[in-house]
């Protein structure tokens, strides 16, 4: 049966919210509203969806018809991460090798604890069933976040997945036992970043590879290392505006450069 008490959801100091990528089975959206409630968490968005649910979805959400009802529906990816510091997307197809792009993956464990002492708001996204977020999705994502399952067969269920991270998240609220959760920090972090000079790195990034004499295709993937790098780093406003400075006068000089 199960039992859902009235308690007030826990606080954290960044607000986390799980967003689901045009998700497949009607059932999962249900379970996976159950796993935000087990866990304290509540903020449950998805991309391209009808919008209402169907009786499947409202049986396997249980005690979590409040997750349903307070879900918000978006039919594009700007609108939906508008509001949102820092975009996580999940993968469970890892790649390997010195020169793959999606390489620089976190885990669940990791993610609380680089995370528990920041403010803004934090999107985790996850993909379709079977096919997982596009190559384009996670190029748009800050970060990459991925469960180590066996490598015989990797892919979780979606809504087992959705558990693991908020599990894990639901971890950094308790108190630790000796040095049990002491993972060391491998990223000092006071805020977010603010989203509108998140789009600006990128597009001082875009810039900043188009002034090279790289081939197009080659541009492409310069921008998007550069920002990545820089993103990953989780620079405060004060930090990005000076890398944006830099950014500007970089091209400024390879422009001239090429005249």
């Amino acid at each position: 049966m199960g039992t859902n008490i009235e308690l007030p959801h826990p606080q954290w100091n960044c607000q986390l919210i799980i967003v689901l990528v045009e998700p497949q089975i009607e059932g999962n959206i249900g379970a996976v509203a159950r796993c935000l409630r087990n866990f304290g968490l509540h903020e449950l968005r998805i991309l391209r969806h009808v919008g209402t649910f169907s009786e499947e979805t409202r049986k396997r959400a249980k005690h979590a018809q409040s997750v349903l009802e307070d879900c918000k529906v978006f039919q594009d990816w700007d609108s939906c991460f508008d509001d949102v510091n820092l975009v996580i997307g999940t993968s469970g197809k890892r790649e390997h090798g010195d020169k793959v792009f999606f390489r620089h993956f976190l885990l669940p464990a990791e993610l609380g604890e680089r995370l528990s002492q920041v403010d803004g708001k934090v999107a985790i996204v996850f993909g379709p069933e079977g096919m997982g977020l596009t190559q384009d999705e996670l190029r748009s994502c800050d970060l990459m976040l991925t469960i180590p399952t066996w490598e015989g067969y990797p892919i979780l269920n979606l809504s087992h997945t959705v558990a693991i991270v908020c599990y894990e998240w639901f971890q950094t609220l308790l108190p630790k036992v000796g040095n049990d959760r002491a993972l060391p920090k491998t990223v000092h972090t006071e805020r977010l970043l603010n989203p509108e000079l998140k789009r600006e790195i990128r597009r001082r990034s875009e810039e900043i590879a188009n002034a090279s004499d790289k081939r197009e295709d080659q541009k492409i993937s310069a921008a998007d290392t550069l920002s990545r790098v820089i993103l990953r780093g989780m620079p405060t406003d004060d930090e990005a505006h000076r890398l944006l400075g830099l950014l500007d006068e970089a091209t400024k000089a390879m422009r001239d450069e090429t005249d």
